[in-house]
């Protein structure tokens, strides 16, 4: 009965986890920060609270060079996944550019296959052509009506190249020299804040500060909520629930960010659009469980 119950509040809060990241892209749609600024301030605004716990729990900071480096390369990544990310949310909204993010898991496999010698399978490669023909249905219909449209799918598909490259040096790091993920999430936020921060002074000089009280509000909640909260639920309830469970509700994040695109955000979805967000969302499904039966396989290899 316990079991029963601890897989179903993971469940419930890994689906919380994500719609957090989904209710993100209001926010960077809202504030007339650039795209580099909000990303600056989410993780200067996270370090400050990953290093309050770090202090605060007295959790140690990494000793070996060669891990703090990965840790800070993951950063540097992730802080562009953010920036593309934001760039794709203004140019094709933020379930699209979501939903495009998302992707990573290919990239993923891609990198899993160059540097790991990580065999692709007829299932990796059915989730690859699915993959491939949702974006394309999403893709056709934005090209004819937005101008942005093909720097929003550039920016959306990079963002996600990212943040695999960001996962890769996470793997490298704890490869090295085992973190706590407080430890872990303080080194990535600040390390990429300071990556951040000379570009989006040049880029968005004009756009680098809040406006006023409300953004100022909006943009702490991005750093609190969506970097430090729903990074931390995903990270707690992932290793509760089983391979399949995971893949399927990691989907919740793309979903609730083109629910709120459609419904909250006003933006014209078309029934081709729908169809290949299915089609693209099945074929995350299926490159999620791929990858994990691979991570799990290696662990009992090992």
């Amino acid at each position: 009965m316990n079991l029963y119950l601890n897989s179903k509040s993971a469940s419930l809060g890994l689906i919380v986890g994500c719609v957090l990241f989904g209710l993100g892209g209001i926010i960077v749609s809202t504030v007339s920060l650039g795209a580099y600024a909000v990303a600056f301030w989410r993780l200067i605004i996270a370090s400050v609270i990953f290093y309050t716990i770090v202090k605060y729990f007295n959790k140690s900071l990494p000793t070996n060079k060669k891990a703090k480096f990965y840790a800070a390369l993951s950063g540097f990544f992730l802080a562009y996944d953010l920036a593309l990310w934001h760039e794709s949310i203004y140019a094709v909204g933020p379930g699209i550019s979501t939903l495009l993010n998302s992707l990573q898991i290919f990239w993923l496999s891609f990198i899993g296959c160059v540097l790991y010698n990580e065999k692709q399978g007829a299932l990796g490669i059915l989730s690859l052509i699915l993959a491939t023909l949702g974006v394309a249905l999403i893709a056709y219909p934005e090209l004819n009506s937005n101008t942005n449209a093909i720097w929003g799918f550039i920016a959306g598909i990079g963002s996600g190249g990212c943040l695999a490259i960001s996962m890769l040096f996470v793997k490298k790091s704890q490869e090295v020299q085992r973190i706590s993920v407080f430890s872990l999430m303080f080194i990535l936020s600040i390390s990429g804040a300071i990556s951040l921060l000379p570009v989006s002074i040049i880029i968005d000089s004009l756009n680098f500060f809040p406006k006023n009280f409300k953004e100022i509000g909006l943009v702490f909640i991005y750093g609190a909520i969506m970097q430090c909260v729903a990074w931390g639920l995903i990270a707690y309830c992932v290793p509760l629930l089983s391979l399949s469970l995971t893949g399927l509700l990691l989907l919740s994040e793309p979903v609730a960010a083109l629910l709120i695109d459609a419904f909250l955000l006003g933006k014209f979805i078309t029934k081709f659009q729908w169809l290949g967000a299915a089609i693209t969302m099945f074929a995350i499904y299926l490159g999620s469980i791929k990858n994990k039966k691979q991570r799990l396989k290696g662990r009992k290899n090992g």
